[in-house]
């Protein structure tokens, strides 16, 4: 394949994925998901291409993994409302399942559903976008989760909705006394 045809290939989804992310940014003026308006608008303009000589999936994940996160940051100091899942407030599953569903990606909408969904991955291979399982401070299964905004193993940061001092969307550490001695695992839904 020609260098030309590589770069025009390369350009076609970094263009699309940009497109993904400003629908996101775009979010209050549609009642779709962002990536079925982007896939309708890709589909008008679809080009026949051979098989690019570069890997496109990595490419893919990262971008879909940083919209998710660029999604979740515009919603910084939400208030936590106990039920939430929605622009009035959000109790931390309620704030994961309505970020994931902007892309059509299907969570849980309970927090204790999260144990058995998704794929587990240890801690040291976590990524943008990986979902963090905690225990509840008052039961001995799962009650909380964030979505991880700075991977670095045990040093990760997520942004989550918090039920305490923050009470809102906010971003902690997984170092934080409160989260390091409740952290259950991690898992991956992308």
């Amino acid at each position: 394949m020609s260098r030309s045809k590589k770069s025009n290939i390369l350009w076609t989804i970094a263009a699309t994925c940009l497109l993904i992310a400003a629908l996101v940014y775009l979010k209050q003026a549609y009642r779709k998901p962002a990536i079925a308006i982007a896939t309708e608008i890709v589909k008008k303009d679809t080009v026949k291409v051979e098989k690019p000589d570069v890997e496109i999936e990595p490419i893919l994940k990262t971008s879909i993994a940083d919209s998710i996160i660029e999604l979740g940051m515009l919603h910084l100091g939400t208030p936590y409302v106990a039920a939430g899942n929605g622009e009035v407030g959000f109790d931390c599953s309620g704030f994961v399942h309505f970020v994931f569903k902007q892309f059509n990606i299907q969570v849980p909408r309970s927090s204790i559903e999260f144990d058995q969904f998704g794929t587990e991955v240890a801690i040291e291979q976590v990524q943008k976008g990986d979902i963090l399982l905690f225990l509840s401070p008052t039961r001995n299964e799962i009650g909380h989760v964030g979505i991880v905004s700075e991977p670095d193993g045990l040093k990760s940061n997520f942004i989550h909705a918090s039920s305490g001092e923050a009470m809102g969307v906010t971003i902690s550490s997984l170092t934080t006394i409160g989260y390091a001695d409740r952290f259950v695992k991690v898992i991956r839904v992308m």
